[in-house]
C-alpha cells in the first residue's frame, strides 16, 4: 500500500493498468487515453467507463499540479461524481478539469486553515475529433496526513 501521495497521475496504479497518458503542461488536456478498441463498448464508441476514468484522472491530475509541493500533505480520495454523456467518443480521448477563480481562491484558504474538507472541480472529456463527449463535476474529500510523531 502507497504511505505518500502520487508525484504524477501516472504514478496511480489503476491508471497505469489502464495506459492512461498525461499530457504535457501547458497543453489545454491534463490526460488522455489512446484509440484502442480495448476501450471501447459493444456499440464501436468509447465506453463510458474508459471516460469517467479519464474524467476522474483530470480532475486528479489539476490537484497534483496545483498542490505543488504540498500534495503529500495530504489524502484526497473522490467523494463524489456526476457526469452528462453528450455525445459518442471515437478514437483518443482527451479529458480537462475546468476550474474558475473563485474555487481557486477557495482552496487557497482551505489548504490555509482546514484539516478535513470537500472540494469539487469540472470536469470535460473530448474526442480526437474534438466532439465534446462528457461534462462533469468530481467532489474530492481532503484530509491532511498525520505529522509523524504527534
Amino acid at each position: 500500500m502507497r504511505k505518500v501521495a502520487p508525484v504524477n497521475i501516472d504514478d496511480v496504479p489503476f491508471n497505469r493498468l489502464i495506459g492512461l497518458q498525461r499530457e504535457p503542461a501547458g497543453r489545454e488536456f491534463a490526460v488522455s487515453l489512446p484509440a484502442d478498441e480495448r476501450y471501447y463498448n459493444h456499440l464501436g464508441i468509447v465506453h463510458a467507463a474508459a471516460q469517467l476514468a479519464v474524467a476522474e484522472a483530470a480532475s486528479g491530475d489539476w490537484l497534483l499540479r496545483n498542490f505543488g509541493e504540498h500534495a503529500v500533505e495530504f489524502i484526497a480520495v473522490v467523494r463524489r461524481m456526476e457526469t452528462t454523456f453528450k455525445q459518442p467518443a471515437r478514437g483518443k480521448i482527451f479529458g480537462k478539469a475546468v476550474v474558475g477563480a473563485a474555487v481557486r481562491a477557495q482552496l487557497a484558504a482551505d489548504l490555509a486553515t482546514k484539516r478535513t474538507w470537500f472540494f469539487t472541480l469540472g470536469v470535460e472529456v473530448f474526442d480526437e475529433a474534438g466532439a465534446h463527449t462528457l461534462t462533469g463535476s468530481v467532489e474530492w474529500f481532503l484530509t491532511r496526513r498525520p505529522v509523524a510523531g504527534a
